[in-house]
């Protein structure tokens, strides 16, 4: 259980005493949507990041969930992806194969890896058409506000500077309303090559988790959550807002640390 838990403006905050007890809820938050995706469409579409999100992961690879998860219904995806070869440490690939895939029977043909062997630009559009392929055949359900993909989850992290993804502050990718899929050759922190969902892909998600722990991302948190001025910079995370489907926040309390109290008290 949360030790807050507050849905206000369409968004839902869980604040946690410690990593563990986040690391509880979220993977039983996974596992719920998990089982009612697989219920209603017979197949859970589910994309996510890299940085310590999966580690926070960790308890889906352990009782009870290893067993009760229907594991070969899963599609997985990445939100965003560094071009580099899948064996390399700064892989989200290998990050998550090491963390997650090789402890549990996820099917390997259901994993949807880049093209590490081509360009960033190259890569994103390859990572485009193998989405629009899937969507095609409704392994990936489809926005019925517009033409996006609607994966059933997105899991992202947050940087300590809001940025998502590989959705940077400043960058010229924020404002990308076309691509599925963007690159990026710039990235502020190493390594500077990646490809990155478009926000508009990101919205279109039926359900979107933002995972953040530690004091290094409570200033973060705090303008990327609470009612701030005009002036304030608007950081990629704050521009998570979900078209039709549900965001969820998960926050230890270090991450917490800085929020209005309003913003979970009210």
């Amino acid at each position: 259980m949360a030790l807050y838990r507050l849905e206000k403006d369409g968004r839902e905050l869980r604040i946690h005493e410690n990593a563990d007890e986040l690391r509880s809820n979220l993977a039983e938050y996974i596992a719920d949507l998990s089982e009612a995706s697989i219920k209603e469409r017979g197949t859970f579409a589910v994309a996510l990041s890299g940085g310590s999100l999966i580690t926070l992961m960790g308890k889906l690879c352990e009782a009870p969930y290893i067993k009760t998860i229907d594991w070969a219904k899963w599609h997985i995806f990445w939100a965003d992806e560094r071009v580099v070869a899948k064996s390399h440490a700064d892989s989200n690939y290998k990050l998550a194969k090491d963390g997650l895939f090789a402890k549990v029977p996820v099917i390997y043909s259901h994993v949807h890896s880049i093209n590490d062997t081509v360009s960033a630009e190259r890569a994103a559009e390859d990572y485009e058409f193998v989405i629009r392929q899937l969507v095609r055949t409704r392994v990936i359900n489809v926005s019925e506000i517009n033409d996006c993909p609607k994966f059933d989850l997105v899991l992202l992290g947050m940087g300590p500077d809001g940025h998502v993804a590989s959705l940077f502050p400043n960058h010229s990718v924020l404002s990308e309303k076309l691509q599925w899929v963007t690159f990026i050759t710039d990235s502020p922190k190493p390594p500077p090559e990646r490809i990155t969902f478009t926000f508009p892909v990101i919205n279109s998600a039926s359900n979107v988790a933002v995972v953040v722990t530690g004091g290094g991302k409570a200033e973060a948190a705090h303008l990327a959550i609470d009612d701030i001025g005009p002036d304030r910079p608007k950081l990629p995370a704050r521009m998570v807002q979900p078209t039709q489907g549900k965001l969820v926040w998960f926050l230890d309390i270090a991450a917490a640390s800085k929020l209005d109290s309003a913003s979970f008290w009210e």
